[in-house]
């Protein structure tokens, strides 16, 4: 089975080019969503995070993002400590699931793309105004605060040069037509 990651920073689109992949019978996983559900259901994955950031951070069997987020705040250590803990289990996951195709924001930054025997790669990129803009509407933040966030992820030239494909999700440029050509390629992998 191949394996082909999509990945792009903040406000590129992602998502939006995840869910056009499912128009053509591609289904993505996504990595927040098993995240999430992960940390909701994984009793050894729970167990864990208790050790290492304490009983507090489930209540009645609920992750507290505040108490999680305090802690990933704290340190780089810290942050790296709890990508250690969910990154093998979402690769485990996933290579169970019978996906191919996974969509990871920070696939490069998280050094997740170590983890699993990528066969191709794929960057959505777009201007970073068009990305500012995506952001702010998104989750009613300042631009100053879309930027930070923009900046905290690897340069979107950086992701680019390290993948097999790039999408421009720009709002201008044909994005079926990127899609369809995303696809024939990976048709020849």
């Amino acid at each position: 089975m191949k394996h082909i990651a999509i990945t792009g920073g903040i406000g590129s689109g992602k998502s939006f080019v995840c869910k056009r992949l499912g128009k053509y019978g591609i289904q993505v996983y996504d990595c927040d969503q098993a995240a999430k559900r992960l940390w909701a259901t994984d009793e050894k994955l729970q167990q864990d995070l208790k050790a290492i950031v304490g009983d507090e951070v489930y209540i009645n069997n609920v992750l507290q993002k505040r108490v999680l987020a305090q802690y990933l705040l704290k340190s780089e250590a810290n942050k790296i400590t709890i990508d250690n803990l969910i990154h093998p289990a979402i690769a485990r996951d996933f290579l169970q699931s019978g996906y191919s195709w996974l969509e990871s924001a920070i696939l490069f930054d998280s050094g997740f793309y170590k983890r699993i025997d990528f066969d191709f790669i794929v960057c959505v990129s777009a201007p970073l105004e068009v990305r500012v803009q995506r952001v702010m509407k998104r989750d009613g933040i300042s631009e100053a605060k879309a930027l930070e966030w923009i900046g905290k992820q690897w340069p979107q030239e950086k992701v680019e040069q390290h993948s097999n494909f790039v999408i421009v999700n720009d709002g201008e440029r044909d994005l079926n037509s990127q899609i369809r050509e995303l696809i024939n390629t990976t048709i020849k992998l």
